[in-house]
């Protein structure tokens, strides 16, 4: 199997990777449909973050399962999933309070630029979905809209508030989507850090407007 790798500041390879395989009664091995480099995955590839060795590559995900362990139960072949860069298991006290990221059995997902990837703790990680034409859509479920929806929801954003961003790139923008799918009334974003998109056609009447001064 030929995956990303990355190797230092500006060098990555697509070269022979192990092919994954169930490793624990949890696991399940999804064949992935959809794929995409994350803003952290440039840091160690411009320098910003050091790597100390050939690192794989790609925790943003989805695909369709080809196998499970024999400890799965929710989770079958055949489905089209999403998974998250953190698996969880769901069921632990910090999962349970929605903090899956913090779960206390938690495992890094890293390796997701390849054909296969492993995903532990396939229950409390994988989610069945529709697939088909909106593939290009749910990937952003895999992280970006994850983490601003849990932005949003720890600046308990409400129906009628008004909510400011600061930075309107890809995340920024998940983030307007975020306060406008919780109700705000008005939102405003920072176009001073990256170039805007136009949400014109997506929020409304909370169109995002640029912070004033």
């Amino acid at each position: 199997m030929r995956g990303a790798v990355l190797y230092g500041p500006r060098d990555v390879r697509f070269e022979e990777r192990e092919t994954p395989k169930i490793m624990k009664p949890t696991d399940a091995i999804i064949r992935i449909s959809a794929t995409c480099v994350c803003g952290s995955d440039l840091w160690p590839y411009r320098s910003i973050q050091l790597i100390t060795q050939p690192t794989p590559m790609g925790h943003e995900y989805c695909g369709i399962v080809e196998e499970v362990g024999s400890a799965v139960t929710s989770i079958k072949p055949g489905q089209f999933v999403i998974g998250s860069f953190f698996a969880s298991d769901n069921t632990c006290p910090n999962c349970q309070i929605g903090y899956q990221s913090s779960c206390q059995h938690a495992e890094f997902v890293g390796t997701a630029q390849a054909p296969l990837l492993r995903v532990p703790l396939a229950d409390g990680t994988l989610v069945d979905v529709p697939s088909g034409e909106m593939v290009p859509s749910l990937l952003a479920l895999s992280d970006a809209m994850g983490t601003e929806w849990f932005a949003a929801d720890a600046a308990n954003v409400k129906p009628g508030k008004t909510v400011a961003l600061v930075g309107d790139g890809a995340v920024g923008l998940l983030g307007v989507l975020s306060a406008k799918q919780m109700g705000a009334e008005r939102i405003y974003k920072d176009e001073s850090i990256s170039p805007s998109t136009n949400l014109r056609d997506f929020v409304c009447p909370g169109e995002p407007r640029p912070l004033p001064g």
